[in-house]
């Protein structure tokens, strides 16, 4: 919240990649309240929980619209920040803030469509045949359609862009190293890339592997859920904690580092202050 706020509140941060940004916070948004919702019914009513119910469909498939809606937009800055680097100078193409409005659209229609298919049939509520164990009413197919494709894409398009980008920026700093240039800017910016990347890729890793580890699970586990209790649902649990602190890593890694924004929050603050004393003056 305090990023979207700042964002929203600051016009020269209106800027295409910020746009990113400040969806991205959104989708992590929805991923909490969704979160907060599950746990709230497994608190008033475990049994749907575990077994199972028609109350579980919305809050799952909000929570998979907005864990979708965040991987997509991981994507799209990765992305954006491969072609603001590597495009600008060969083609003087730049990223306007229509490509980001379009790509946030995009991310949200895709992420909507996915992660209501439960809603529109795509659910294991009439039949025991194929009935998730962690996450059930849904059906395992429906999960292993999900989660594999997304996985993939989550690792595999940031680690092409940013691994790019450090590759272009060095090459860069070689050239200008061979004609006698400072090539201090160069450096500094390949090793911050660096260490978002590695920031990114531990998240990722972290954060949504075991949560991977546990559809798999469910597609190859042929035991009664009562003798999985309690063990495997603590693990369900502990997956979608780390899903939820994954919403707190974004907003460190990818936009509370800015400097940019830093100043503008510490601004925000100062003239609200400002703004008190004049009216008790």
């Amino acid at each position: 919240c305090t990023v979207i706020f700042t964002r929203m509140a600051t016009k020269d941060l209106h800027k295409p990649i910020s746009i990113l940004f400040c969806n991205l916070a959104f989708s992590d948004l929805f991923t909490s309240f969704s979160g907060f919702w599950i746990s709230m019914l497994f608190i008033t009513s475990p049994d749907i929980t575990i077994f199972g119910s028609k109350d579980m469909l919305a809050p799952y498939a909000l929570y998979t619209m907005s864990i979708l809606s965040t991987i997509y937009n991981l994507v799209s800055i990765g992305i954006e920040r491969y072609l603001a680097v590597a495009e600008s100078m060969r083609t003087r193409f730049r990223v306007a803030r229509n490509h980001s409005i379009a790509a946030v659209f995009i991310n949200w229609v895709l992420a909507f469509f996915l992660g209501c298919l439960p809603l529109m049939g795509w659910n294991c509520l009439d039949t025991e045949e194929n009935l998730s164990v962690l996450y059930s009413p849904f059906c395992v197919d429906y999960l292993i359609f999900i989660a594999i494709p997304n996985i993939v894409v989550a690792f595999i398009v940031p680690l092409f862009t940013y691994l790019r980008i450090i590759i272009i920026l060095r090459k860069r700093k070689m050239r200008m190293k061979a004609h006698g240039q400072a090539t201090g800017t160069y450096k500094s910016a390949e090793i911050q890339v660096a260490r978002t990347s590695i920031f990114i890729w531990l998240l990722a890793l972290i954060s949504y592997v075991p949560f991977f580890a546990g559809v798999i699970f469910d597609a190859t586990n042929h035991q009664c859920p009562i003798d999985l209790y309690p063990g495997v649902y603590i693990f369900r649990n502990c997956t979608a904690m780390l899903v939820t602190m994954n919403c707190l890593g974004n907003p460190i890694i990818y936009t509370l580092k800015i400097k940019t924004l830093g100043a503008k929050l510490k601004a925000l603050k100062c003239l609200s202050t400002n703004r008190v004393r004049a009216c008790t003056i």
